[in-house]
């Protein structure tokens, strides 16, 4: 009898260590592929393109230029969304009316909808301006919609009122549409500084880096995915009305462009500036809203995730946009869970020991970017780790306000610096 208790037990110790060891097995191959996409999504996808747009431009015959002038410069019309922008209104006024376009060929249009600031009266009667307002504020969306209605102009521009444009923007931008292909132009977005800086605007001036430098790789692969609202361009011909519901329109706007099969073109010499928010606090309103904004198109973007119909712009799509918004925030925190289980069970493991290490490092070095971004001091090399987790934070808060359906079209703005 105890022969046979001893063999029992030793089956069942057996058993147990093959479950024990095939669910390790389990693990670490779950924890690779989570690190493999998260990778791929942060640094591979852009290594991809800026390999494969280099091997296409070696490989090209004659390099293509930009016409870098035009014999008759077409009509163009501003569309500039001014929502309770009476404090820099003025200093719009001036850096549009100093664009260096055709004046006869520039139609500007301020849509100052709901404002109940004044905006609308400070730019009445002003010379070579036009305002668009009324009284209930329905949304940006609702107020582009009506506005395009109108616009007889083969292309119109989109800018914000707080932002401001370097003076050969415009004629960059039309340059653009020299080829039939490009049905939309994305400029740059670039983060001022003032006189008395806050620390979130270095770290958001880093992260627009990063976001220039991936457009430009998108636009050498295919096409931007989503254009910045603070300057972009589209033929107006290929403009549809959305929904007014949806809360990021340049994104939707963009986005319609290439799903009727053009392009939306990259022109770095076209760049918008805008301060940046005065409080992580103001940061993360806005970061939040935009959040929410993503989740709410992914459903109505659907044809962008049919490769069949669109085999580039769905692979950008999936890369650029769709793993980044839904799946990183997760995989962040699985990364790490399963990285200290295997380094528990797998003590003398270099890699998962120095990988955990690495990640403790990194978030430490986040969360004292934090600190020092909620005590006014400047965060320097912090900002990296920091602003990576704050957006991801931003990411899981979007998505809850998404599910509860607690963001619509009507938003409280976010402070900037030069409004203080």
């Amino acid at each position: 009898m105890a022969v046979v208790r001893w063999s029992t037990a030793i089956r069942f110790w057996v058993i147990r260590r093959i479950f024990r060891t095939l669910g390790m097995i389990i693990i670490a191959i779950v924890f690779w592929v989570c690190l493999s996409v998260m990778f791929y999504c942060y640094i591979g996808y852009g290594l991809l393109l800026l390999a494969w747009n280099f091997l296409k431009i070696s490989l090209r015959s004659r390099p293509e230029t930009v016409e870098s002038e035009e014999k008759e410069w077409p009509r163009v019309t501003m569309v500039i969304a001014a929502y309770n922008e009476a404090a820099v209104l003025q200093q719009k006024l001036e850096n549009t009316l100093a664009l260096d376009y055709p004046s006869e060929k520039l139609q500007i249009i301020f849509v100052t909808d709901g404002s109940t600031d004044g905006s609308e009266r400070l730019l009445a009667n002003v010379q070579g301006v036009e305002v668009s307002h009324e009284g209930k504020r329905e949304g940006k969306l609702a107020a582009i919609n009506r506005i395009m209605r109108n616009v007889q102009t083969p292309y119109v521009v989109f800018s914000d009122a707080n932002s401001f444009l370097n003076k050969e923007s415009i004629k960059r931008i039309i340059l653009r549409y020299h080829d039939p292909r490009v049905g939309g132009v994305a400029g740059e977005k670039k983060i001022a500084r003032s006189q008395h800086p806050s620390t979130i605007g270095e770290a958001e001036g880093l992260y627009w880096q990063y976001e220039s430098f991936m457009k430009k790789q998108d636009a050498d692969l295919n096409t931007v995915v989503g254009a910045a609202g603070e300057l972009f361009s589209i033929r107006t011909d290929l403009f549809e009305p959305p929904d007014q519901s949806f809360i990021l329109d340049d994104f939707i706007i963009s986005m319609q462009i290439c799903l009727k099969g053009y392009r939306i073109d990259y022109e770095p010499g076209a760049f918008a500036t805008e301060f940046p928010s005065v409080s992580l606090q103001e940061e993360a309103k806005r970061k939040i809203r935009i959040a929410a904004g993503a989740y709410q198109t992914i459903g109505y973007l659907k044809d962008c995730l049919n490769p069949i119909r669109f085999p580039l712009l769905s692979f950008q799509y999936y890369s650029r946009r769709l793993l980044r918004w839904v799946f990183c925030p997760l995989l962040l925190i699985a990364v790490l869970v399963l990285n200290i289980v295997l380094s528990i069970h797998e003590p003398g493991h270099s890699f998962y020991t120095g990988f955990l290490a690495f990640q403790l490092f990194f978030y430490g070095m986040g969360l004292l970017g934090w600190i020092q971004a909620n005590s006014g001091r400047s965060m320097g090399i912090l900002g990296v780790p920091f602003y990576f987790l704050f957006m991801n934070i931003c990411l899981v808060k979007g998505f809850i306000r998404y599910i509860k359906k607690d963001q619509n079209v009507l938003w409280e703005k976010s402070l900037r610096e030069f409004t203080r």
